[in-house]
């Protein structure tokens, strides 16, 4: 503790404690990106996102789901290709984010990697990613698996966002949806209903305090370093 004071010049203003409580609050529906992993025509992922989509819907959200069909893979093509860039505006436009891959060889499949390579961690001034909360969900051919959940929690904890706890893992994705694709009642719908819940009341927790919650004293210092060197 001698040398902390020694330390205080570096410090460089730390976030007022006051901003915890927003002076103003958002008042428009909570903004949610959703994203699969699956190409194919009855891609389950697919139908588990837009289940999950319906049930944000009824519960007070605005959602918009990405088709990552044509999304070129990473770094093939400039990023101003319109594809890239619907996702990375869709990104910029999210408060919220659902992630949902097939588990393929005890991963997530290529295309929901390729989808997370083409969001950088800074546009700019932007950061597409930090600050946003996102929800996790897998979809399994067999028995229930969580190596693509966890996959996903890493990604997003690299993207700086903020995971909520609860996840869904569906087992035998193929008996989880009738002909029409919609959903079968059960305990995997339930939880489903359950993360979607816990991720809109996290959404309605921080998305006034994202800026304080993503300040860093390293940027604070590395920002004020380089306008001393512009002066």
């Amino acid at each position: 503790m001698d040398d902390l004071p020694a330390l205080l010049p570096d410090l460089l203003n730390p976030p007022d404690f006051a901003h915890l409580e927003p002076a103003v609050r958002a008042i428009h529906k909570p903004r949610v990106l959703l994203l699969y992993g699956s190409l194919r025509t009855r891609s389950y992922s697919r139908l588990l996102i837009e289940e999950a989509a319906r049930l944000l819907d009824f519960m007070g959200a605005e959602t918009r789901i990405f088709d990552p069909r044509d999304l070129p893979v990473t770094n093939t093509v400039p990023p101003d290709h319109p594809k890239v860039q619907e996702l990375r505006n869709l990104s910029v436009w999210s408060e919220a984010q659902v992630w949902c891959s097939p588990e393929m060889h005890g991963a997530i499949t290529g295309v929901m990697k390729n989808q997370i390579d083409w969001i950088p961690l800074e546009l700019g001034a932007v950061r597409p990613t930090q600050g946003r909360v996102l929800a996790v969900m897998q979809v399994s051919g067999g028995s229930q698996s969580f190596n693509a959940v966890n996959t996903l929690r890493l990604l997003g904890r690299w993207m700086r966002m903020v995971t909520i706890p609860n996840q869904s893992s569906v087992a035998k994705a193929y008996e989880q949806f009738d002909e029409s694709g919609r959903m079968l009642p059960s305990p995997y719908y339930d939880r489903v209903v359950d993360v979607m819940e816990e991720l809109l009341r996290f959404t309605w927790l921080l998305r006034d305090r994202t800026a304080y919650l993503v300040d860093r004293y390293s940027e604070r210092k590395a920002s004020q370093r380089h306008d001393l060197l512009r002066l």
